[in-house]
């Protein structure tokens, strides 16, 4: 669940710190207050796409943090899959924005991605607005809420059926790669043979031009080598000013009188330790330099391999190990073109043998989905009835798609009828602003016993709502609110009165600054704001009394309701 909402310098936020209940959190407040500031502020932290001008004006950087507590495991691997500590079941957003536009997210103080702080989200929240109701219009969107509620071994079949498309699409393109005609293919064979004979005659070595490079360099530069190490040669171990003859004079004069104290013993081992590793020195330059003499011949020979290296690589665009890949496919087409009747058989029986295989699991997860849409009808039928469309009938259409999809070949659509005797229709022929907002709030319902997602913000899904019908929805919410936990920004005294968290959202000025504050109401306070969502401008005794008696049959209803749910257990 979300713990905590602390946000700094955030539009119109100056400052904010609030903790959320367990259970139903309604949010309300007049009209303009900062409710989607608020919400707005939540889904930022969450990798939201934010305005230009989001940071408070005259701030330097805003500042998000939500603080998240779940015992999920996957959301556990999820974080020790990015070397991520999880201590007590908190996890801590947190998400930088400065002026300039620059973003800057952490989990649990590490700095990571916005796409993993997207990915994490959506294994934490789920948040729900106007767009979302919409997106119940987009056809494309029905298959992947049947998938949604199906899940299970659907899932299985899923992946199967996605890798087999891609396979099986693979083949597909190889095939018409490869039906090419005679003349054609004659001249693909004598290109393909022209160029693997120019690469096997190189005879070619991986990892040769690394090697071929510094060894060239070595040579190029074989005479400045000799004579710099010459000089040293003469420093170190030539002549009475030499390094090797001085140490050995010092050797000589301090045997002379390491014996009269321990220490100088010391001094002396040291020194007779310093002067055998210079002679060693000697004696590696030495040898170096034998082997610097007549390189001449083999820089010859190093060059004209570079070059024929060089020449191979530069062509082809790719280093002597992706040479020698080609060859190997020149040597793979070779073979086909010089078998071609026989490849393209075999290439067409591997296609079909893909294809049968690919129709049978589009058949799996089809009948799958027709099994879980009979049930899932009947729960959202119900849900449905429950948020007053009385007279509902609803069916999930299936289709077949023309060509195969990743998804299979199921064409599925919401059709749905809201009065007796009218003929059932697409959603989005039918539904009005109101009745998606219940739709979806149906759906979400009928999806809560099956995810594991532990926290739901609804905003707007009063659009449109009034009377009876907000009634049934505040239910509704408050029977979800016994499942998952529940923020939701509200304008209807129904559905704030089931709150069993209510906070106020109210905007202040000093005359130069506006800035908009959350602060969780008494049970008193709360019915003051029933109150005024039920009174308007006036708020009278009568209405305070009307607000107080709303509060008290919510209070009721809500028994009712974990009564209910309770025996559905």
């Amino acid at each position: 669940m979300l713990v905590s909402l602390h946000a700094k310098n955030f539009a119109i936020i100056d400052e904010i710190e609030v903790f959320f209940g367990e259970h139903l959190n309604i949010i309300s407040g007049e009209t303009g207050a900062g409710k989607s500031v608020i919400i707005g502020s939540v889904n930022a932290a969450l990798g939201g796409k934010v305005p230009k001008d989001v940071v408070r004006a005259g701030c330097e950087q805003a500042l998000v943090e939500l603080v998240f507590e779940t015992g999920q495991e996957r959301v556990r691997d999820m974080l020790v899959q990015k070397g991520l500590s999880m201590e007590e079941d908190e996890i801590l957003i947190s998400r930088k924005i400065t002026s300039t536009g620059k973003t800057l997210y952490r989990v649990n103080g590490e700095v990571v991605s916005g796409a993993f702080v997207k990915e994490l989200a959506g294994e934490l929240i789920d948040i729900h607005g106007q767009h979302e109701h919409q997106s119940l219009l987009n056809k494309s969107k029905h298959l992947k809420m049947l998938d949604r509620f199906v899940a299970g071994e659907l899932d299985g079949v899923k992946k199967k059926l996605k890798e087999s498309f891609f396979r099986y699409r693979a083949l597909q393109k190889e095939l018409s790669e490869a039906e090419v005609d005679g003349e054609k293919r004659i001249r693909e064979l004598s290109f393909l043979q022209f160029e693997l004979d120019e690469i096997e005659k190189a005879k070619l070595v991986a990892g040769e031009e690394e090697e071929l490079s510094r060894e060239h360099r070595r040579l190029a530069n074989a005479n400045t080598i000799k004579e710099t190490l010459s000089t040293v040669y003469r420093l170190s171990g030539e002549g009475g000013d030499s390094a090797a003859e001085q140490l050995g004079h010092a050797v000589r004069q301090l045997a002379k009188i390491e014996q009269y104290d321990s220490r100088l013993s010391d001094l002396y081992a040291s020194l007779e330790s310093v002067e055998g590793m210079v002679h060693d020195f000697n004696r590696e330059l030495n040898a170096y330099l034998d082997d610097c003499e007549d390189e001449g011949e083999r820089f010859a020979q190093v060059e004209e391999r570079l070059n024929v290296v060089n020449r191979l690589t530069t062509r082809h665009g790719m280093d002597v190990a992706g040479v020698l890949a080609y060859a190997e496919e020149c040597r793979e087409k070779i073979e086909r073109y010089e078998n071609y009747d026989q490849y393209i058989e075999n290439l067409g029986k591997k296609c079909k043998k893909e294809e049968e295989e690919l129709k049978d699991l589009c058949s799996q997860a089809s009948a799958l989905r027709r099994e879980g849409a009979k049930e899932l009808v009947v729960r959202l039928t119900q849900a449905l009835r429950d948020l007053n469309f009385l007279d509902v009938r609803l069916s999930l259409s299936f289709g077949t798609c023309e060509n195969y999809t990743a998804e299979g070949t199921d064409d599925v659509e919401f059709l749905i009828s809201t009065n007796p005797g009218e003929e059932l229709k697409p959603l989005a022929r039918v539904a009005s602003g109101g009745e998606l907002s219940r739709i979806m709030l149906a759906l979400k319902s009928v999806f809560s016993g099956r995810d594991e997602i532990e926290t739901m913000i609804f905003d707007e899904i009063d659009v449109g709502v009034s009377g009876r019908t907000a009634q049934m929805v505040s239910e509704k919410m408050a029977g979800l609110g016994l499942k998952r936990q529940i923020l939701c920004i509200t304008h209807l005294p129904q559905i704030a009165s089931m709150a069993d968290t209510h906070f106020i959202i109210e905007k202040t000025t000093d005359g130069q600054k506006t800035k908009t504050g959350i602060r969780e109401l008494t049970k008193e306070g709360a019915v003051q704001e029933i109150a005024r969502m039920l009174g308007g401008v006036e708020i009278t005794d009568k209405v305070v009394e009307s607000a107080s008696e709303m509060k008290a049959m919510a209070d009721k209803k809500k028994q009712e309701v974990f009564a209910r749910e309770n025996e559905k257990c």
